[in-house]
């Protein structure tokens, strides 16, 4: 028996590049504060992003992943999620993050090589950081399959990049999640940029969204820089997991705006008019641009805005680096249960040395 498949990939876009609606609000943006919510998110995360990138180059804080650009895609996640959702986040995550009660000084610290900033204090259930690749994707399917046991109205949301899409468990996840029909999202964070790898590199795929297909579930894609659009699309798949009809992968088609992290330089493979013509479509311009149109932003509100979210930010860095550091013994005592010899003897080394310091 011969089977033809035949699918078409929906894309959505509320907001263009110009600021101006390629068609009606969705219902949730009919009231002009939640609109206004997404773009003060937006625009507290640029602030914090700026300031993470300086403390790292000022010897202050390790290695960083910047979200420069791709602040709609997590604001919307953040905005969309309902508190005992679970949000299984990656490394461009801090816009939902920081929604969801974790603390911007949890999120510095966590670069700056301090692993309590996993431990959220107002958050206990949201999983930390992923920096394995796509290895988070498999972590929500069994978050997602323990609500589906526990017949609980929740939904597990993952994030990821593009990159991330040519890696095992991202296939075994979403293959997993299509034959369950686990309570789960897939959101996809495609920036063109697998740290310097090119997505016609990476895939050979028409979209990243169609991959869904193979797993026998829904996928979309989204103008990752249309924060409307983000919210809506993100929203409603969540709602459908929620209703026990299965899980969604949503490409979100951004551009990274930044390096991979502040240990890449972005100069010396990312072509400067594809940057530039990136730069016109970024999110933030945008949904001030509509903002302003509509009338429901001015100046004077965007320059206090600006001064509230420095000053915000720098409560965080002041909480970050006025944290007392961990004493060197902790980089040996929790990795066995038992440590072996030579690592006894390290410890006591580093100890000694530290005392001494």
């Amino acid at each position: 028996m011969t089977i033809s498949a035949r699918f078409e990939i929906p894309y959505t876009q509320i907001l263009n590049e110009q600021g101006q609606l390629t068609q009606a609000l969705p219902s949730f943006a009919e009231d002009k504060e939640n609109l206004l919510a997404l773009y003060r998110t937006m625009v507290l995360m640029r602030t914090f992003d700026k300031k993470a990138i300086a403390l790292q180059r000022t010897g202050k804080m390790g290695t960083y992943a910047p979200i420069t650009g791709q602040e709609a895609i997590a604001t919307a996640i953040g905005n969309a999620l309902r508190p005992d959702d679970i949000l299984v986040p990656y490394y461009r995550d801090y816009a939902a993050q920081v929604q969801r009660g974790v603390r911007m000084s949890e999120i510095l610290a966590y670069w700056g090589g301090d692993e309590r900033g996993s431990q959220f204090q107002d958050n206990q259930q949201d999983l930390p950081i992923c920096v394995p690749i796509a290895s988070q994707c498999l972590h929500a399917a069994g978050i997602a399959f323990a609500f589906q046991y526990r017949q609980q109205a929740r939904v597990a949301l993952t994030c990821i990049g593009d990159g991330g899409t040519s890696e095992g468990d991202f296939y075994e996840a979403i293959n997993v999640a299509g034959v369950w029909k686990l309570p789960m999202v897939f959101v996809v964070n495609n920036n063109q940029w697998a740290i310097s790898v090119p997505l016609n590199k990476q895939t050979a795929a028409q979209t990243i969204a169609q991959k869904a297909i193979a797993a026998g579930f829904a996928g979309v894609q989204v103008d990752g820089n249309d924060v409307i659009a983000c919210r809506a699309v993100i929203g409603e798949a969540i709602e459908k997991a929620r209703r026990g009809e299965g899980p969604t992968l949503i490409e979100a088609l951004s551009y990274r705006l930044s390096d991979h992290t502040t240990a890449d330089d972005g100069t010396r493979y990312q072509p400067k008019p594809e940057v530039a013509e990136a730069q016109g479509k970024e999110p933030l311009s945008r949904m001030k641009q509509w903002l302003v149109t509509q009338g429901h932003w001015s100046d004077d509100e965007e320059q206090r805005l600006q001064l509230s979210v420095a000053d915000e930010v720098q409560t965080a860095v002041d909480e970050y680096l006025s944290r007392p550091p961990q004493p060197v013994s902790t980089m040996f005592d929790y990795h066995f249960a038992e440590l072996p010899d030579y690592l006894i003897e390290q410890r006591a080394t580093a100890m000694e040395e530290a005392s001494h310091a």
